[in-house]
């Protein structure tokens, strides 16, 4: 299926690993110019030259913080007119409320809520000006059932749903849709992480803590990146213009509500 995308600018944040490459390795599969960002070098161009080597895409990289307003410059500054903009950041650590000081909230709103504005606020009336534009705010399932463990995560990344949600009312006019993502249990570092998290509490083995977090939902299995990425290019394609403002969940069945 054509999505109707080739030759689209796409910048992709956070997108060295995990689900940030996920989108990036999707949106090169359907022509896009590929904008990889993250903080490690070495890493990134590994990506990308993966990526290349896959795709045959263009793939530029962008070292860069999100969590600072020069990474954030440096990023625009590299593609300063993107069709498609994938917002994306590492989340920060559970723990519990008496864990979470002022400079714990303070990091996690920069974070994942105001790197994710200011990006939209830099790149929105650009594309609203050209008539297309696609933004996929990677997000969580922990925004629609919250944990208390996810706090810091979970009231963050609300925000940034919230404020998106306004914004999609607005743009889509101009043939721009705002959309969000919400991932639970992807084969992703970060599961990898919670992982280990669980061998060093609990005393089991690797595969024994995985399963334990399969478990967790109804496929009784993780996420496929790869499931993730097809998932944000559909949100991005020229015959998504009329979806916008919503939140698509990507949770194997876990979650139990009815809207």
């Amino acid at each position: 299926m054509d999505l109707g995308i080739r030759g689209r600018k796409a910048l992709v944040c956070a997108s060295s690993q995990g689900l940030g490459l996920a989108c990036a390795q999707a949106l090169a599969a359907e022509g896009c110019e590929v904008w990889l960002n993250g903080r490690d070098r070495t890493k990134l161009e590994a990506a990308a030259a993966a990526l290349r080597a896959a795709s045959g895409a263009t793939v530029h990289t962008v070292a860069a913080d999100l969590d600072t307003e020069a990474g954030r410059a440096a990023l625009v500054a590299a593609c300063p007119e993107p069709d498609i903009l994938v917002n994306n950041n590492a989340g920060p650590p559970p723990g519990q409320l008496a864990d979470w000081d002022h400079a714990a909230w303070m990091r996690a709103l920069e974070s994942n809520l105001i790197a994710g504005v200011m990006l939209i606020r830099a790149v929105l009336p650009g594309m609203r000006e050209r008539g297309f534009g696609r933004i996929v705010n990677i997000t969580s399932a922990m925004v629609k059932t919250p944990h208390a463990a996810m706090g810091l995560s979970t009231a963050a990344r609300a925000g940034l749903t919230a404020v998106s949600k306004a914004l999609a009312r607005e743009a889509v006019v101009d043939n721009v849709t705002i959309n969000q993502l919400l991932p639970e249990r992807f084969d992703t570092p970060r599961q990898e992480f919670m992982a280990r998290r669980l061998m060093a509490e609990h005393g089991i083995t690797h595969e024994a803590a995985r399963q334990r977090i399969a478990d967790t939902l109804p496929a009784r299995r993780f996420g496929r990146p790869e499931e993730f990425g097809a998932a944000c290019a559909f949100l991005c394609a020229a015959n998504s213009g009329f979806m916008t403002g919503q939140n698509l969940q990507l949770d194997g069945g876990a979650y139990a509500g009815l809207v």
